[in-house]
Parts: C-alpha cells; structure tokens; sequence
C-alpha cells in the first residue's frame, strides 16, 4: 500500500496508461451498450413467443448465457428465439472469454505491474541527505567499496540508467536511483550540492562525459575516477577531478614490487604521521625458518612486527611465531627503520643470477605496467601472452603462446624462473595457472591477481604465495578519500586503524587493557598530547585525550568497536 500514492501518479502521468485506460474503458462502454441491446431484444422475442418477463430477468438471462453459465431455467422456444441464443452465446465466448481478458491483462493488469516495479526504484533522493557518496557503476571495486560505505555508516546511492538492471539490483540490496547518466536532473535529483564524493568508474569516454555533467551543476563536489588507459588521465583531470587513479597500472606495480629479488623488502602499505606501516616477504631472506625471538629483528632495526601473513590468514605477532617461506612480515617503524631493515635483511637482485627471469603470465595493462617495474629495477622478465598483437609490442621479452602449455612455460624459463606473476583478469584462469605453475616449481615464488575477494583464499589454497586484489585495491585508495586515518592492506583486508582511548580504558596500562586478547588487534603505536610512541611500553597508562593505533584484520576491527565502543 505504500507506493499507492506513486502507482496512482504513474498512471496519471503517463501517456501511454493513460490511452490504455481510455481504450479499456471504450470496451466495457461496448459490453455493457451489446449487453443492453441482447436484454431489450429478449424482451422483444419473449413478446413474439406470447411471454413477459422483468428488466431484472432480462438482464440475468443475457449474462447466464454470455458467460457460458446457462442454467436452462428460461429458454426459448421458437427458431427465432433459439438462433438468437445462438448468436448471444458465440458473442459472450469471444467478448467475455477471449476479449475481456486479453484487453484487461494489455490495458490494465500490466500497466499497473510496471507501475509497481517502477515505484520500487525512486527516481530522487530526499531533500535531506546529504555527505552521501554518489556511484554511477557496480563493478568489483565499487561492490567491495560498499561494504565498506555500509560498515561506516556512510549513506550512498547507485545511479542505473536501466530499468530492468535498476530493479535487479535493488532486488539485491543495494540503494539504487533511476536516471541517465549525462542528465542533468539526475544529479540534481542526487541531492548533488550536498555529496561527500562522487565515483565514477565506467569507461573512459564515460567518465568524461559525466564528469563535466556533474561540473556543469557543481565545481565543488570532489569527483573521483578510474582511468583505463594512460593517455585519458589528462583528460578526465581536466573537468576538476580530485583524483584520478589508474587501478590496473597501480595493480601491476604492486605485483612486481613483491617479486624476489627488488632492491626493496619492505612495501610501504600507509603511514601516520612519521609512523608507517610495511609488508615485507620473508621467502628467501635470513629470517626464513626462524622464531621471531631468535632474529632479533627490532634489536637490529628498530622495526615492531605487529602482524604476519601466511597464504591469506593473518595471525598477531607472537614470540614464538616461526617464520617460514611464505610469511609475510607486518612491519612498523620510520623511514630510517624501514630502510636499515633493507639494508639488513633484503634480497636485491645481485643475489639471483641475471638468466633466472620472471615470468609474466597476461600481457594486458596490469602484466605490462607489472613489466615496466620489472625494467625499471632492472630484472629480467619474459611476458606469455597468446595475443598475436599484444605480443608484437613486447620485442624480445614476448612469448607467443598458451600459459596453460607446458611447452610454452618451459620455452618462457619457468624451470629457472625466480618467481611467477599471473595477471589475467580471469580468476577462473588464474587459480588454475597458479596450481599449474607450483605443481611444475614446487619453490618457485607465485604472485597472483584476484579480482573478487572471494578467490583470494581459493588462489592461497592452489599454491599463491601473494594474492592482490584489483577490487580491494581499488575500494581501499577510494575509501581513504573518505576516512583518511583508515589504510588497508589491500592484499588480503588487514587494517590499520586510529581510535581515540575508550572512557572505561582510561588510566589503565595497555597490559591491563586486554585489547589483544579481547579483540585480536594489536597497539602498534600511541599518540599522547601530539607525539608518537611506536611499539608503547605494555605498562603505559593510557591517557585520556591519547589516540591509539591498533592493526589487525576486518573481524578484529570490528570486535574492537563492539568491546570497546
């Protein structure tokens, strides 16, 4: 009953309802005209038979027999009277059969049906949101973007073009506006003035267009976009975008970066102040097989472990924690901490022989802007790629062929490869590629792409020794737009994260506190009256204007503000 009042207004508004209205309205005027004239006709006939019968009887007979019903208690009796019973009832069968509901269903049922599937998707917000975050698609950055959107309690809404897609995703759940695109109405129905930010991640030539819409209407709202090829950056700046990323190049990047063998250990993932936070492989560095008691690595460096990573799963710090092959450190320190850890435990590229390549598996943008870093830091790299034209653009590093073949792997040097990045932008293909590789280099290092999150365990469990999610990389630099003091690992979703001290946390030490028992997260660092204590004293008393830094993953995150508001 609540989208009467909009199912009523469409009907009055709308041109086409309104002729099918006026129509079905024009057949009922005919039954009841067809109707009448049988009634005054049986009265005539029953005249001619020497019978009188009421108005009422009249009436009752002509519908008996129109609709089939016929009850046989008045009949006629002469020919005259027979043919005309004949001719009422083929009439009532076409009429109120075949007619009346076709015409009913057509001019009526669905018109009212759509009515009342396009009342499910308004086509306005309210007049009062505001500091709401406006989307003009779904892909997976922008669905693991409001997941995050919806945990913070930020308002948003999505604006479809489409009706049938509108209606699907509100099916789904999602906050969905109907409208065009490049209208301006749409963006005034948005509430536009009082956005908090504005994602536009279509393609290029639609961003563009959209951008200067909402520019047209607005010069302060902040417009974030994605740009699919590098020569559109310029272009979508242009129009007063705030920030224009470039996601699969970024992506491409941080692939590389993690490969063995960089002048790099330790990759910066945010920073607080003068405090940053790094992830650092442990594959092949001195640290691999040992307990973290034994490296002795703050005592060396200054750096706090605050977290490690293993194939996806992201445990505390602890002691006793043994480091393997496939940890990955969570590390922070300063500037100069972070870069004596380089000097003390990072592997550079003198220490693996010139021949030993990395494979490159996709030639798209992220396998090339993956190459690029590669060159860049001077490692050699053989691209795969079955492309004929993709190939053609990388001269000597290219190898034309099927990843999946065993004989073009081998033609590429995966038996003496130092590490494999697989960047298809197929999960599907990218877990069995990163299965396929570690059954052929049980040692090998495997760094992977995952576009939706849920195949970044699927691609751990065949064999990654890294996982970067496109969507989560994406969703992440978006959202730190929003809530600056908030980073993401966007490799797996670990946070790292400020609060102020909780009223019932004041005064006591941070042993006392409990925080990593209750909670899971881990106080890496305290922020007392404008200074900055990394890795705090356990029997520090927490003061109460303090602001802590805490890191640990979503579920951690979240068990903090239930625990402690």
């Amino acid at each position: 009953m609540k989208f009467l009042p909009s199912q009523l207004l469409f009907f009055l508004q709308n041109k086409t309802t309104r002729r099918n209205s006026l129509l079905l309205l024009k057949f009922f005027l005919l039954l009841v005209g067809i109707t009448f004239l049988y009634s005054v006709l049986f009265h005539v006939i029953m005249l001619y038979e020497g019978r009188n019968f009421s108005w009422i009887t009249g009436f009752y007979w002509t519908l008996t027999v129109m609709s089939t019903l016929g009850f046989g208690d008045i009949t006629f009796t002469s020919d005259l009277g027979l043919s005309f019973t004949l001719l009422v009832l083929l009439s009532g069968i076409i009429l109120l059969l075949i007619m009346l509901p076709f015409s009913f269903i057509q001019f009526f049922y669905a018109p009212w049906l759509e009515s009342q599937e396009k009342a499910r998707v308004p086509r306005q917000v309210d007049e009062n949101m505001e500091d709401h975050v406006i989307l003009t698609c779904l892909d997976p950055i922008t669905i693991n973007l409001v997941k995050k959107l919806i945990k913070f309690d930020y308002q948003y809404v999505l604006v479809v073009p489409e009706m049938q897609q509108a209606l699907e995703l509100a099916d789904a759940g999602y906050r969905v506006i109907l409208g065009e695109l490049d209208h301006l109405e749409t963006y005034e129905n948005l509430q536009i003035h009082k956005a908090a930010l504005v994602v536009v991640t279509n393609d290029d030539l639609t961003n563009t267009s959209i951008a200067f819409t909402i520019r047209e209407l607005t010069d302060s709202v902040p417009i974030v976009t994605n740009a699919d090829i590098e020569h559109s950056r310029d272009i979508l700046e242009f129009p007063g975008n705030i920030r224009v990323f470039e996601f699969t190049k970024e992506l491409g990047q941080s692939l590389a970066r993690r490969t063995l063998g960089l002048s790099r250990g330790a990759n910066i993932i945010g920073n607080f102040e003068d405090l940053l936070i790094a992830e650092a492989p442990a594959m092949r560095t001195p640290l691999e097989g040992q307990r973290l008691m034994d490296t002795g690595l703050r005592q060396k460096t200054g750096v706090t472990v605050v977290g490690i990573w293993d194939r996806g799963i992201f445990e505390i710090a602890q002691p006793q924690t043994m480091i393997n092959s496939t940890t990955v450190l969570v590390l922070a320190g300063t500037v100069a901490q972070l870069e004596k850890y380089d000097r003390t435990f990072a592997i550079s590229c003198a220490d693996y022989s010139s021949d030993a390549p990395v494979l490159i598996l996709g030639g798209g943008r992220v396998g090339c802007a993956a190459a690029d870093t590669l060159a860049e830091n001077g490692v050699r790299y053989k691209i795969v790629e079955k492309s004929p034209a993709v190939v053609k653009k990388m001269e000597e590093h290219r190898i034309h062929g099927d990843a999946a073949d065993i004989r073009t792997l081998q033609r590429a040097g995966i038996d003496a490869a130092r590490a494999v990045i697989i960047t298809t932008h197929d999960d599907a293909m990218n877990i069995y590629l990163t299965f396929y590789c570690r059954q052929l280099r049980p040692t090998v290092q495997i760094i992977t792409r995952a576009t939706g999150e849920r195949n970044i365990s699927k691609l751990h469990r065949a064999g990654a020794d890294l996982v970067m999610s496109y969507a989560s990389l994406g969703a992440n630099a978006i959202f730190s737009l929003l809530q600056p003091d908030e980073v993401s690992m966007f490799a797996e979703g670990l946070n790292v994260f400020s609060r102020v001290v909780p009223a019932h946390l004041r005064g006591r030490t941070l042993a006392e506190a409990k925080i990593r028992e209750e909670t899971g997260c881990n106080v890496i660092a305290i922020h007392p009256d404008g200074e900055e204590l990394i890795s705090p004293d356990p029997q520090l008393p927490l003061g109460k204007k303090d602001t802590l830094l805490l890191v640990g993953s979503l579920a951690a995150e979240q068990d903090f503000d239930e625990n402690f508001g």
